[in-house]
């Protein structure tokens, strides 16, 4: 796979322009190297479920977004690359503090491509979430 395509503010100027809910989330690209990226997200009181925790669908949205950008960052401006799949495993409770979410590119192929993502908690940056992603690359 090697290098990519798109830089972290080509990928961040382009998902503004064709995905702008986007910017509700809070992310931002820390890290765009290689096969590898960093997203970040700020925690808000509307991500935490009821006992004070970051909610699933938080992470599991965060863990989706990085996957996006990454598989962009190596297609290029390609709006209509889709989700196919997105299995998520829930580790541990996270703390209601900055998420961080760590998406290796493993698989790119002309139609399909699949990431793995470790979604991540506070300042030690523990693993709270793991996530495996397919994405359907359009012809």
């Amino acid at each position: 796979m090697g290098t990519h395509l798109l830089n972290a503010s080509d990928v961040s100027r382009f998902v503004k322009t064709v995905f702008p809910e986007a910017n509700s989330f809070g992310l931002k690209i820390d890290s765009l190297v290689d096969d590898e990226i960093i997203v970040s997200m700020t925690v808000l009181p509307e991500h935490l479920r009821p006992g004070g925790t970051v909610s699933g669908p938080t992470m599991f949205a965060l863990a989706d977004y990085a996957a996006y950008l990454i598989i962009l960052a190596h297609i290029g401006e390609v709006a209509l690359a889709v989700t196919t799949s997105l299995n998520i495993n829930f580790i541990r409770k996270p703390e209601p503090v900055g998420l961080r979410a760590v998406c290796k590119l493993i698989k790119l192929g002309k139609r399909l491509a699949i990431c793995e993502i470790h979604v991540q908690s506070g300042d030690n940056n523990l693993v709270v979430a793991q996530a495996t992603a397919t994405y359907s690359i359009p012809a």
